[in-house]
């Protein structure tokens, strides 16, 4: 990180401060002496709380940290847009709009509008446009560059504020205070240095010493970052190899799966064929004999046998069971058992008549 010693700051007229009538109390502690009625600023102390907000800034970038550059006046303007535009830093150098903090939701909304802007001017929709509509957009885009051009990558509040001049930028030092964000700043002796983290008092309206202030500060930022942007990209690098690698795992995971599917189902296919082949070359199986008691045989005589079966049985012969034997067809059981009904009416009636047939014969 670049380092600014006593001579550097010695050169860049960092020591002379406002006329000792404008002075501010609050910064009597950083105040060497008078001098043809201008205050002398303390180089000791500007040496030590520029190292200090330089260390600060680097480590807070090395981090990942976003530093915010303030300076909108005229000897600020240039070295804030240089070093920020190297540090990849978000930067206002024209002019700060209220709210740009406190009410960042807003402000991110009109950011969105200039990336959309600037999108539809790149791929030409906006020439394609009326005249009207052209001119309206194009003032519109003009405006918001001016306005947000150095915040458009600003997706996030910052984790820091550098400011240049605390008298200028009140209304940055108000809401960065209110969200209580660290401010580092550039103090002159006519500034309230109270509300100021990182403190570095020397002259806010020479060139030199803006450039010399903002160039140390800018520096460690850049060094910090490009540090952090390299750890990034080769832990993205490694996050990537590693996702590639796991792919390549569940991609073997689900071949090996599928081949085992396969296999799995070609065995059980196989195994199927094979049964099958077996049960066409087996001889066929011979249906069981009839027991005699079953079925519609076992049911009893039909019509046209019934005389014939009674004739032979006689008058002691006992009438079939009309019961249908376990295991026999139903649907034959119920003629059986109709057919088989009237014989015992006749043995009876056969059985009446002989007892009369013999007294006739005794008489």
């Amino acid at each position: 990180m670049p380092e600014a010693g006593l001579k550097e700051l010695l050169e860049a007229g960092v020591h002379f401060g406002h006329q000792t009538r404008r002075w501010n109390p609050n910064m009597r502690r950083y105040i060497f002496g008078e001098l043809d009625g201008i205050h002398i600023i303390d180089l000791i102390q500007t040496e030590a709380l520029l190292e200090n907000a330089r260390r600060f800034s680097g480590e807070l970038a090395s981090g990942g940290g976003t530093v915010l550059f303030v300076g909108t006046k005229k000897q600020a303007r240039g070295p804030v847009q240089e070093w920020a535009e190297r540090c990849k830093m978000p930067y206002v150098n024209q002019r700060w709009l209220g709210g740009l903090l406190t009410n960042f939701n807003t402000i991110s909304a009109r950011i969105s509008r200039l990336h959309e802007l600037t999108t539809w001017q790149e791929e030409g929709k906006l020439d394609l446009l009326p005249t009207k509509e052209r001119m309206g957009m194009q003032a519109e885009l003009a405006k918001l560059e001016y306005n947000l051009g150095g915040v458009r990558d600003m997706d996030r509040l910052p984790d820091a504020v550098f400011v240049t001049d605390l008298k200028t930028e009140e209304i940055a030092v108000r809401e960065a205070v209110r969200l209580r964000i660290p401010i580092i700043g550039l103090v002159d002796t006519n500034c309230d240095p109270t509300q100021i983290d990182y403190v570095i008092p020397g002259n806010d309206d020479a060139i030199r010493s803006c450039q010399l202030v903002i160039g140390t500060i800018g520096g460690a930022v850049d060094e910090g970052s490009s540090a952090w942007r390299v750890q990034e990209e080769r832990r993205i690098a490694e996050e990537m190899e590693r996702r590639k690698k796991e792919e390549e795992e569940r991609k073997k995971r689900e071949e090996e799966e599928k081949e085992r599917v396969e296999k799995l189902e070609a065995e059980k296919k196989l195994a199927e064929e094979a049964a099958a082949k077996k049960a066409a070359e087996a001889p066929p199986v011979k249906p069981a004999p009839t027991p005699q008691g079953s079925g519609a045989s076992a049911a009893g005589p039909v019509a046209g046998q019934g005389g014939a079966l009674r004739a032979d049985q006689g008058p002691s012969s006992t009438p079939p069971n009309p019961t249908p034997p376990t295991g026999g067809a139903p649907k034959a059981a119920a003629p059986a058992k109709e057919a088989a009904s009237p014989a015992p009416e006749k043995a009876s009636a056969d059985t009446e008549k002989a007892p009369a047939a013999k007294e006739e014969e005794s008489k």
